[in-house]
């Protein structure tokens, strides 16, 4: 049985805070006649926030089953890696974050946990992180405190 894992915006506050804002600046302006400029400021917040909030890239899916992994967008497959074809993992079990090298930039994946810099999120990532790591071979799982700085765990 397969395993859904959405992409979710990391930064939902600050889109969320820019369109109250920008609102809040058109709509002020507006009231107090103030022009043209700041009414076309705070509409720019609202637009914004609004883009991130309805990017294309948050429709995106790890999907994991017995064969492998999939990353899925709007309906199409980006790409597939069976368990087999992964060439590394890099786990920070204390974080919970990973990085899945499936042998080309273009079918790899990183996993972030807690306090991982990655411009996502991913729903369950450590529902993620555990269907990875119980899945590869362990040869193939390098453990390490950070992904940042990548030393191995002792």
């Amino acid at each position: 049985m397969a395993d859904r894992f959405r992409f979710r915006p990391r930064f939902r506050g600050v889109a969320w805070s820019a369109i109250a804002v920008g609102a809040l600046i058109a709509g002020f302006a507006a009231i107090a006649g103030a022009g043209i400029t700041p009414i076309a400021i705070g509409l720019t917040g609202v637009v914004f926030g609004g883009a991130y909030l309805a990017s294309p890239t948050w429709r995106i899916a790890v999907v994991v089953d017995d064969d492998g992994l999939a990353v899925t967008g709007a309906g199409a497959r980006s790409f597939r890696v069976a368990w087999p074809e992964i060439a590394k993992v890099t786990a920070s079990p204390t974080t919970r974050t990973c990085h899945v090298d499936g042998g080309a930039p273009a079918r790899s994946l990183i996993v972030p946990g807690v306090g991982a810099i990655a411009p996502y999120a991913i729903e369950r990532s450590g529902d993620l992180y555990d269907a990875i790591v119980a899945r590869v071979d362990r040869a193939r799982i390098a453990e390490v405190a950070t992904l940042d700085g990548e030393a191995p765990v002792a």
